[in-house]
């Protein structure tokens, strides 16, 4: 009897234990959510990487600056982007709640990249060979302009498979068509004229046509 109480308390110590541990851990997480900017002129600085020191976690900065990122209180932030001055920001641990907001100001920075000489090309055989034959590549609206064309999106939606969502969506839909008719048989549509109508429209048409013939 007392080995069972024995181990009945070590249990319940280790079990409040790590209770108490799980709920430091709750309350020591933040989501901080704020926006990049200069610090001369306050004008939205895009794709800063910020990054938690020491953890190889990170977030990128939209076209505006903006920002989210999920730590611990009294991790430290890194933000670095090409032509500013890297900069770090402790996140501070006497934070009441699990959010804060955040502008952080980049300066600047001068750097100097190697010289690069630009020549005209030989000859004009040689421009219209380029003009013709080299591979220009898209610039991000370019790219954004192809990816978000009607057509295309039209045609991907008629050869790609159904994703998750898309099939529970469907399967779904069938089991409340189905619950429609439960305990009872379904309407046939051999005698509905509506039908009829379009089946005759249809052959009008020459939809049931084998276009193999032609």
């Amino acid at each position: 009897m007392r080995i069972w109480r024995t181990y009945s308390l070590a249990f319940t110590l280790c079990f409040c234990s790590i209770i108490a541990n799980a709920q430091d851990l709750y309350d020591n997480i933040i989501q901080i959510n704020g926006v990049s900017m200069t610090a001369d002129s306050l004008r939205a600085v895009a794709n800063v990487t910020v990054l938690v020191k020491n953890k190889n976690r990170g977030v990128e900065s939209g076209p505006q600056g903006v920002f989210s990122i999920v730590c611990l209180k009294g991790d430290t932030l890194q933000f670095e982007a090409l032509g500013f001055r890297s900069k770090e920001f402790p996140v501070p641990t006497d934070i009441q709640g699990h959010y804060f907001s955040l502008i952080q100001l980049m300066t600047q920075d001068t750097f100097y990249l190697p010289e690069t000489i630009i020549r005209p090309l030989p000859g004009k055989g040689e421009f219209d060979y380029a003009f013709m034959h080299w591979q220009i590549p898209n610039d991000k609206y370019e790219i954004a302009r192809r990816n978000t064309d009607a057509l295309t999106l039209r045609a991907l939606a008629a050869i790609l498979p159904r994703d998750g969502r898309e099939s529970q969506s469907q399967y779904q839909n069938m089991q409340a068509q189905a619950a429609v008719y439960y305990g009872q048989q379904k309407p046939m549509n051999i005698l509905n004229p509506l039908a009829w109508a379009e089946f005759f429209e249809a052959w009008k048409r020459g939809d049931f046509r084998n276009k193999n013939t032609y």
